[in-house]
């Protein structure tokens, strides 16, 4: 029990939640926006493989690192752009076209990156974001260290969740996207255009996916490799159904998941004569059995997955 008090106690656990969680917040938070407006977009794993690698790519050729997260969220607000035209326009399937997405993306990532970079023992590496100690408040005792030496990216997701709860709950923009999500017909009777509502969600949503994923690039590590996402983006998609579909629960279940993750680190080398196998699928078992608690009162949409035909009731 020692054990587990001094791992809870260390602000290197806290540390580690924050860095965990950065690319969680900006996944789920895109597709959040995407399903608000009705669409689903399971192209999430790969516009996120492909903003770590365009994001990467851009800084080893020269840009600076936030330059090659504005090109990673460009290339992300793209895809959104493919996966609007297929499935707002074209009223295709959302989850054939998403996995096309996401098959696409991955691909073309892997090609890009082979075909820039040649193949090599130890992949290059840039210099990635460096923490930010904020005067005043990283000198704190405990806290300090925890939560005030972070990324810039890291601070910028927190703050991003915070004004999109603002956004979807108070402004008029927000009210426009959540009417598009439950009734497009009647948003349309009040002045708004569901397509654009939902074209404009899309493509902002994935714009915050390849964010995301910029910043396992740019700021958790410092190469790129095919397979770095490593399933965050179907984590993001239970986090929105875990969240009820709402960025302040979104932050908190983008949170619980690291917390999940960086304790199970730290329990490998605490506890011994356990497989290592127990501790890495337990971060994935808790939040199962959090999915299944929460997703029996979470509030669907109501015209989440449904094609909008103007005229059509």
């Amino acid at each position: 029990m020692s054990a587990l008090f001094d791992i809870i106690a260390s602000a290197g656990l806290w540390a580690a939640v924050l860095r965990i969680a950065t690319p969680l917040i900006f996944g789920t938070l895109g597709a959040l926006l995407c399903e608000r407006a009705g669409v689903l977009n399971l192209g999430i794993e790969g516009i996120m493989t492909f903003g770590a690698m365009i994001g990467w790519l851009s800084v080893y050729h020269g840009a600076d690192l936030w330059t090659g997260l504005l090109i990673a969220a460009i290339a992300g607000g793209v895809f959104g752009l493919l996966h609007s035209a297929l499935t707002v326009t074209l009223g295709l399937s959302q989850h054939v076209s998403g996995l096309g997405v996401t098959l696409f993306a991955s691909s073309f990532s892997y090609y890009v990156f082979r075909l820039v970079v040649p193949v090599a023992g130890t992949p290059p590496t840039i210099v990635p974001f460096q923490p930010i100690s904020i005067p005043g408040l990283s000198t704190l005792p405990f806290i300090g260290p925890a939560f005030f030496t972070q990324t810039a990216p890291t601070y910028l997701a927190i703050l991003v969740a915070l004004a999109m709860a603002y956004i979807v709950f108070r402004t008029p923009v927000g009210l426009a996207v959540r009417m598009t999500g439950e009734n497009p017909h009647a948003a349309e009777a009040q002045g708004v255009n569901p397509m654009k509502v939902r074209y404009g969600a899309v493509i902002a949503g994935s714009a915050l996916m390849g964010m995301g994923g910029a910043f396992l690039t740019l700021s958790a590590f410092n190469s790129f490799f095919p397979t770095m996402v490593q399933g965050r983006g179907w984590i993001c998609i239970a986090l929105v159904v875990f969240s009820s579909w709402r960025p302040g629960r979104a932050l908190f279940g983008a949170l619980l998941f690291a917390f999940f993750d960086a304790f199970q680190l730290r329990l490998q080398t605490a506890v011994q004569g356990v497989p290592y196998q127990i501790f890495l699928m337990t971060p994935y078992i808790l939040s199962i059995v959090a999915l299944a608690v929460m997703s029996r009162r979470a509030r669907v949409p109501q015209a989440l997955m449904q094609p909008y035909r103007r005229g059509e009731r």
